[in-house]
């Protein structure tokens, strides 16, 4: 299936089920960017789901498959394994690879009924995959239940790592703090200080309440931070559009103004339990600001509103000085060549003893305090 809005939504978002998929595999959003032309033909992102029906034609299994003509957009890097393929006058690409486009949020890949379904889907997506001569097919960031169904069918296990911060009750954001350890807890307050001193305020926009004014800030903002790094944006003003006409109550802005004149922005995405940082850009500097709206105002309105997860994207240790914790996330592979397949299974055997001894290493700096929860009387 070459567009996912040939398929209604309610068939597709009813085959997710309760299994808590999250908003980025919800039809509206993988349809928001192939309307607005983010992924498709000319970006090297090749819409190509796959779907397989019961005796009945029922719709029992679909993933959102894509064939890349390149590694860009994915926060699961195999450029190394693409070069080795070139340096043997070997085609790498294109490949197969099931995500969800420009978001290294963990989630469903594979929508099935049942357990038997959900086998018949990764043996779909290999067959997929040889009838068209690929490479390989990479499956990112999928749920426990999609783990394990791929590493059933012999796919490859590769291990990363992201920080998320959790919710255990807190009454507010000082009764957070207290659960830091002091420097950490010392260093947000200073932080927070350096934004209000500079006169700056977030408010934080709810769904519906994100004016078509704030979409367009927004935009800009997004395209001023990737121009600033030299680089060409994924998305686009009719894609955010799009999200706003279709899934609202899905989204989560981070405002933050001056004097009354907007000057940075976040967006945020959210489901009933968690949620999840994705975008931010400024049009003026603010020391600090970016930590303001990208975690701060978020973690206190996700404590206001009972909220239990912030996942805060790929990468970063930063964000454990301001309590986020090292979570450990996976993807799968297939590569078609024995002789390559091999090679990268050693590889993958070795990078994952390093990711557990990262983990462990970070394990022993966490930000919180180790005699326990309770705030402590220490001098902030």
């Amino acid at each position: 299936m070459a567009d996912i809005r040939t398929l209604s939504a309610a068939t597709w978002d009813a085959l997710a089920g309760d299994a808590g998929p999250g908003p980025f595999v919800r039809h509206a959003f993988l349809a928001a960017l192939q309307t607005a032309g983010c992924v498709g033909d000319d970006t090297g992102w090749h819409p190509h789901f796959v779907c397989i029906e019961d005796a009945s034609g029922a719709l029992v299994g679909a993933a959102p498959l894509y064939l890349k003509a390149h590694s860009y957009g994915e926060y699961v890097f195999d450029w190394a394994w693409a070069d080795a393929y070139r340096r043997h006058g070997l085609e790498y690409y294109p490949k197969a690879l099931v995500a969800i486009p420009f978001t290294p949020v963990p989630g469903a890949r594979l929508l099935a009924r049942d357990d038997a379904a959900r086998a018949a889907l990764v043996q779909a997506l290999l067959a997929e995959c040889e009838s068209h001569g690929l490479s390989s097919l990479h499956v990112l960031f999928p749920r426990e239940a999609d783990a394990q169904a791929l590493a059933a069918a012999g796919l490859m296990r590769r291990l990363g790592v992201q920080f998320h911060w959790s919710n255990p009750g807190w009454k507010d954001f000082d009764d957070y703090l207290g659960a830091l350890a002091q420097p950490k807890r010392k260093k947000i307050r200073a932080e927070r200080r350096k934004v209000a001193e500079a006169g700056v305020t977030v408010a934080m926009l709810e769904g519906p309440a994100i004016t078509e004014a704030d979409w367009t800030f927004f935009a800009r903002c997004y395209r001023t931070t990737y121009a600033q790094h030299h680089s060409t944006p994924y998305l686009n003003r009719a894609f955010f559009i799009e999200l706003a006409r279709s899934m609202p109550e899905a989204l989560l802005m981070a405002r933050a103004s001056r004097e009354g004149r907007p000057i940075a922005a976040a967006l945020l995405m959210r489901d009933s339990q968690a949620i999840y940082g994705r975008y931010w850009g400024a049009i003026e500097h603010v020391p600090c600001l970016h930590f303001e709206a990208s975690y701060y105002a978020p973690i206190e309105w996700a404590i206001a509103q009972g909220v239990a997860r912030f996942e805060g994207g790929a990468q970063g240790e930063h964000k454990m000085a301001r309590g986020f914790l090292p979570v450990p996330t996976c993807s799968y592979h297939h590569l078609a060549h024995p002789a390559f397949a091999d090679a990268v299974e050693r590889f993958l055997e070795r990078e994952a003893g390093g990711v557990d001894a990262y983990l462990d290493e970070l394990d022993e700096r966490s930000p919180l305090r180790r005699a326990g929860l309770a705030p402590s009387p220490d001098a902030d």
